[in-house]
């Protein structure tokens, strides 16, 4: 009996052993958050999974284990509205220290390349939203004109982008933090565009040849590799199109109609808002200027729908479920053409540019190509008349 029972502890000793290599844990300590809920959650393409929570005490200390997947994946502690992203490789301990009050600013994490780079990576993100959100507030408490906001948030994700690019993603391509640079958004929305913008596409492109080497069986890579395939198609189909119908066709045939659906699946047709000014607004919601855009819109609308005014926004949004999630509250008409900026209204229309808006009087004639933002308010007021 007493051979028996060293073998079977011998076994179970072996299990567990087994059972612990096959987890990595996630350990440390969050002070300043006595009584919040911690989460471990995954990084999935499709979303963020809950993996696994504890309820902080007072000494803030916490440990997860979670059984190890079969190719690098992302995580990430939250806290609130705060986080912590990392990247877990095998079955490795990462430790992380932290006071929740300075966490969108600081933390701990125990060494390694892609989890020092992804936390420089995330707090630069937390600044520049943070100076982001102080103009938006400057915008809303009308302190700062929209087009001078617009311009702001685009200079700055200009110049954060061209860091990004140079100092991380074509520096080191093959590196997971390079993974997570493309996915970073501020304000909700990617800030490289993979579908639209060529430059970006090509920070995909690089990314997922190197992926393609390191991780050929990661579902990560095969949707990376889809993505940037797709986006090349996309940017080649532009390649040699003709942008342009003469402005005088538009005065002579009136407005060329659209017919499309709106969130709820209504078809709404721009004739059908003859009698009323309209704001015909071509717009990608999943962009860096949206949000301002939409206060401009808003602010117009506000003051001018009881005197006949109409928004008709046609999204050109790639993401279907981004745009029924950002216009869900939005009080005009907001439909979505599901060929993107490949629309054929996009050349009949004449759209070089997003946003672009056009003005519409009330007998459903195209009046105005908007090329000032400035004088929108002035040529709504002549139309009211």
């Amino acid at each position: 009996m007493k051979k028996i029972g060293v073998i079977l502890s011998s076994i179970i000793l072996l299990l567990a052993s087994c059972s612990d290599s096959e987890q990595f844990k996630v350990k440390g300590n969050i002070s300043e958050a006595e009584g919040s809920m911690l989460y471990l959650e995954h990084v999935d393409i499709l979303g963020n999974i809950p993996l696994d929570s504890t309820r902080l005490n007072a000494n803030g200390n916490f440990k997860f284990a979670v059984n190890k997947y079969n190719s690098p994946e992302f995580f990430r502690l939250r806290v609130n509205n705060k986080f912590v992203n990392f990247v877990i490789d095998s079955t490795e301990t990462v430790q992380i220290n932290g006071d929740y009050t300075k966490l969108e600013k600081e933390y701990e994490i125990s060494p390694s390349e892609d989890n020092e780079k992804i936390k420089e990576l995330s707090l630069k993100l937390n600044s520049l939203q943070a100076d982001i959100d102080k103009l938006m507030q400057k915008a809303i408490d009308k302190e700062m004109q929209v087009t001078v906001f617009n311009d702001s948030v685009a200079n700055m994700m200009q110049h954060f982008k061209d860091n990004v690019k140079l100092n991380y993603i074509f520096k080191a391509p093959d590196k997971l933090y390079s993974y997570f640079a493309l996915f970073m958004r501020v304000n909700d929305f990617l800030m490289f565009d993979p579908y639209n913008n060529k430059d970006d596409i090509k920070c995909f492109a690089a990314v997922a040849t190197s992926m393609e080497r390191k991780y050929p069986h990661s579902d990560r890579t095969k949707h990376l590799t889809n993505i940037t395939l797709r986006g090349m198609k996309n940017t080649r189909n532009m390649e040699g199109k003709t942008l342009y119908i003469p402005e005088e066709k538009f005065s002579e045939t009136g407005i060329i109609d659209i017919s499309l659906n709106d969130a709820n699946g209504n078809t709404v047709k721009l004739s059908s808002l003859k009698g009323k000014v309209v704001i015909l607004d071509f717009m990608v919601h999943q962009s860096t200027i949206s949000v301002g855009h939409n206060l401009f819109l808003r602010e117009l609308y506000d003051k001018y729908k009881d005197k006949g005014l109409e928004i008709y926004q046609v999204s050109l949004d790639a993401d279907e479920h981004y745009w029924r999630q950002t216009t869900i509250n939005l009080p005009w008409i907001c439909v979505r053409d599901q060929n993107g900026v490949y629309s054929p209204l996009v050349e009949s229309y004449n759209i070089q540019t997003i946003p672009t808006i056009y003005l519409v009087d009330r007998n459903s004639n195209l009046d105005t190509k908007v090329t000032e933002m400035e004088n929108v308010e002035t040529r709504i007021l002549q139309l009211l008349k």
